[in-house]
C-alpha cells in the first residue's frame, strides 16, 4: 500500500487538515480540482475552495480519486 500514499512532513503546510487517524499527502494538489469532484468544495469569487475536503487525504482517497479520473477519461 505505500504507493497510495506519502507523508511530507517537512512540509510547511503539514499537516493541512485535521485527520487524527490517517493522512496521505499524495494528492496535495488534487488531480480532481478542474473536475465535479463530489467533494465537499465551495466557490468563492468564481474560485473553487477545497480546503474542508479531505477525500485525497483518507486512506480510501487515492482508489475514489483513480475511479473519477478514470469514469471521466473513459466516458466517452
Amino acid at each position: 500500500m505505500n504507493y497510495k500514499f506519502f507523508i511530507h512532513q517537512d512540509c510547511s503546510f503539514y499537516p493541512c487538515h485535521d485527520l487524527p487517524e490517517w493522512r496521505s499527502c499524495l494528492f496535495c494538489w488534487c488531480p480532481l480540482y478542474l473536475l465535479d469532484c463530489g467533494g465537499n468544495f465551495a466557490v468563492r469569487n468564481g474560485i473553487k475552495d477545497c480546503s474542508t475536503c479531505t477525500i485525497p487525504h483518507t486512506e480510501e482517497g487515492y482508489e475514489y480519486v483513480l475511479e473519477v479520473v478514470r469514469s471521466r477519461v473513459y466516458e466517452r
